[in-house]
């Protein structure tokens, strides 16, 4: 036997990894044992909350918990010790890892309307991890990347080990529609057994529907395409209308008892004052400029960039989407200058272009990274923390166009003023009764939210797009 055709038959043996699912009783290919699966999940869970912090709301972290532990006992896997956190991100979305760790972002929960509709969304992922969704992507990436490497080994063509990237970001993003489907189904089950009312999880499904026909609509007002993409797997058809959701969820009518809960004003009372968009953690982005009071800075934009805001980095891009400018800031325990603290960074690469300044009591060093892809860098120190840029441009346009802009966006950074400071702060979710003859154009007069606050304020409230609230019903407003 040759050593091709000995690796093939390891790797067939291998391959040869089937299981009975826990929550539908089919035979799925996987390639983990339980214990495997339990510490992939908590391997993954620490890496997530590098991304992804903690909402520091103890008493909604509770609250979560509970909700999704009521689900969870219902579930086919309820002996799984199930962690569920609200994390500190304004993206409408929630995930779960394998081995019960379930996330869902601070800003889902904004667009939410009662615990029974939370439960459909942690249903809905406790389904996921029952379904062992994320073991069998995890089997599959394996069992494409043992391939790739037997035809390597077989044939000496060492690029076929590439096409082993199966899984990629599927615990953040979403499973393939069968999946989501599944899903909701399990969800829906979990729901009636723990006494929801099954229901909410088509609700959920509008929220999203809703989600996505408000992108649809402002960037139709914009002139621009809209982003493809959404939690959930969001359906073309109207949830209501779409037959295979309708499938999925009849088994879970069918064990529904009396007890339906709702929980709409409990639920509602937990979301006063949550922050809505950006939080003071993150830093607040307002119009062109972008504010953190802990940090005790502030930077502007050119008029038409925009600005993507993630815990760990401050991105800035243009209007025409060809250049960006990245922000990160670190300590600096060993007092270096910012010309030392550059060029430690930037490691061996040549460096032209360089240049010393002082600006609002920063001091600064700049320079570029010579190269067909020139990057502009600099570092300003800032107290005992040091601010850190890298600006560049799509492919091969030369650096020069976007330079100016790169090093304005730079020398815009400085302390906050007083005034500043207020800006700094979040806007929040807050709660009112509607009274008789009002309506969400007279809310969205009074509000503080950027753009169309009407638009927004009806999404909220799931009035979207033209409806209006009942007399006494509680609000969602943004202030």
């Amino acid at each position: 036997m040759n050593l091709r055709h000995w690796v093939l038959g390891v790797l067939l043996v291998q391959l040869a990894g089937c299981a009975v699912n826990p929550a539908t009783g089919r035979n799925n290919f996987v390639m983990m044992s339980e214990q495997q699966e339990l510490a992939l999940g908590q391997r993954y869970s620490q890496e997530i909350l590098k991304q992804y912090p903690r909402y520091a709301d103890e008493k909604l972290q509770a609250y979560v918990q509970q909700v999704g532990e009521r689900v969870a006992r219902h579930s086919h896997r309820s002996q799984l010790n199930y962690q569920f956190t609200v994390v500190d991100s304004p993206d409408i979305n929630a995930f779960a890892l394998p081995g019960g760790y379930i996330y869902i972002h601070r800003g889902l929960l904004a667009y939410l309307n009662s615990e029974a509709e939370l439960a459909a969304v942690l249903g809905h992922e406790v389904g996921h991890v029952t379904a062992r969704h994320g073991v069998q992507q995890q089997s599959q990436s394996s069992a494409w990347g043992i391939l790739g490497q037997a035809v390597a080994i077989g044939t000496g063509v060492g690029a076929a080990a590439d096409l082993t990237n199966v899984l990629g970001s599927a615990f953040v993003r979403g499973y393939g529609r069968d999946m989501e489907l599944e899903a909701d189904g399990l969800g829906a089950q979990y729901l009636a057994r723990s006494g929801y009312d099954p229901q909410a999880m088509i609700e959920v499904v509008n929220v999203l529907k809703g989600q996505e026909d408000f992108a649809r609509d402002q960037a139709a007002k914009r002139g621009q395409a809209q982003a493809a993409g959404g939690y959930h797997g969001v359906f073309d058809t109207h949830p209501d209308n779409d037959r295979r959701l309708q499938q999925v969820l009849g088994p879970a009518r069918a064990l529904a008892t009396g007890q339906q809960e709702v929980n709409r004003d409990a639920f509602l009372k937990h979301l006063n004052g949550l922050p809505f968009g950006d939080s003071a953690a993150s830093g607040v982005r307002r119009g062109q400029h972008f504010y953190h009071a802990e940090l005790d800075f502030t930077l502007a934009f050119p008029q038409g960039w925009s600005m993507i805001n993630r815990p760990d980095v401050l991105i800035g891009q243009s209007a025409d989407q060809q250049a960006f400018i990245a922000m990160t800031q670190e300590g600096n325990p060993q007092r270096l200058s910012a010309a030392q603290l550059l060029r430690q960074r930037v490691g061996g690469q040549q460096l032209t272009a360089e240049r010393e300044w002082r600006q609002a009591g920063l001091s600064g060093y700049s320079a570029i990274i010579a190269g067909p892809a020139a990057k502009r860098v600099a570092v300003l120190l800032h107290g005992q923390r040091a601010y850190l840029f890298v600006a560049a441009v799509r492919g091969q346009t030369a650096l020069e166009p976007h330079d100016e802009e790169f090093i304005k966006i730079i020398k815009s950074v400085r302390s906050l003023t007083a005034a500043e400071r207020r800006l700094a702060e979040p806007l929040r979710l807050h709660l009112v009764k509607a009274r008789s003859g009002q309506n969400m154009a007279a809310l969205a007069r009074q509000s503080t939210l950027p753009g169309d606050a009407q638009a927004t304020l009806r999404l909220l409230n799931n009035f979207y797009p033209t409806g209006e609230p009942p007399p006494g019903s509680w609000l969602k407003v943004v202030r």
